[in-house]
């Protein structure tokens, strides 16, 4: 084996990984406040993204007041209500967003240059010869720095303690006078930013078309493998569906055949779930009956 092919694969796909868990990172931080799969998700990167690259420019205050005025008029009105109601808004909000997307912009595919270049990062490839893409580097080193902030936010700060507050118990929350409107508004808002960053990246490695939200399905393993209410266990799991992918598609595809890539992270969380069904780091809930 060329071990620094096999390192240029792994290092490629962890990558990979870390993208796929920046979008997992927007359903973690709505299910950790609600306890609801926001269906949604893969239409606000999409919408981001189109808003973002028809505009030429970051309209950051925008797309936040859009990510807050969706929880104030859709989910507000649902509090305390059963989770199928609010994960059913969800998915009204998907479709809403994405015949949203298309009657304000249009359905076309875009470019969007963030001015990373997509070539070998050179110090690495004269140090060991290994080629790894800048622009994954990159990619990479933004969603590591968004993750530990968001780590920090929600362990460090009184807003954060009273974010997981709210996702323990949402009836104890309110007995104690945690305002769980305003705790929504924020973590809906915080979901928005993430999902802005993701429509950035990933729009600048596959173009801003509306296949963008389809990005979300390979969140599925990752979520599943991480746990859907961990910050660190969405890194985890990105790290390891990214990897894995990859060197499936290199050292197996010749005896399955191709396009192995596509449905490998999805085999390998149908194996997760019968050792972890609560992923490496989701917190494992009993319920008395």
């Amino acid at each position: 084996m060329n071990v620094a092919f096999f390192l240029e694969v792994l290092i490629a796909g962890m990558l990979s990984g870390v993208m796929y868990a920046l979008v997992a990172l927007g359903f973690v931080l709505i299910f950790k406040s609600s306890g609801v799969f926001n269906f949604a998700q893969g239409a606000m990167v999409l919408f981001s993204a189109l808003t973002l690259v028809r505009l030429l420019e970051m309209h950051v205050a925008f797309w936040l007041a859009l990510a807050v005025s969706i929880e104030r008029l859709v989910l507000r009105p649902l509090v305390n209500q059963p989770l199928i109601i609010l994960f059913m808004a969800t998915i009204g909000l998907n479709f809403f967003l994405e015949g949203l997307a298309q009657g304000i912009w249009d359905n076309q595919v875009h470019g969007l240059d963030l001015g990373i270049n997509d070539e070998p990062f050179e110090w690495l490839r004269q140090h060991t010869g290994i080629l790894v893409s800048t622009f994954d580097l990159t990619a990479a080193g933004i969603a590591g720095v968004l993750v530990f902030g968001l780590s920090l936010f929600f362990h460090r700060t009184r807003i954060g303690r009273a974010l997981r507050a709210v996702s323990d118990d949402h009836q104890a929350a309110l007995s104690v006078g945690i305002p769980l409107h305003h705790i929504w508004g924020i973590t809906w808002a915080a979901a928005g930013i993430v999902a802005l960053v993701a429509g950035m990246l990933w729009g600048t490695r596959l173009g801003v078309q509306f296949s963008l939200s389809l990005i979300t399905l390979k969140a599925l393993p990752v979520l599943i493998l991480g746990g859907f209410n961990s910050i660190p266990g969405a890194v985890i799991g990105g790290l390891i569906i990214g990897a894995s992918e990859k060197l499936a598609e290199v050292y197996l595809s010749r005896y399955v055949g191709g396009g192995i890539e596509n449905f490998f992270p999805y085999l390998l969380a149908m194996v997760f779930l019968i050792f972890r069904p609560y992923g490496l780091f989701g917190d494992e809930i009993i319920e008395r009956v």
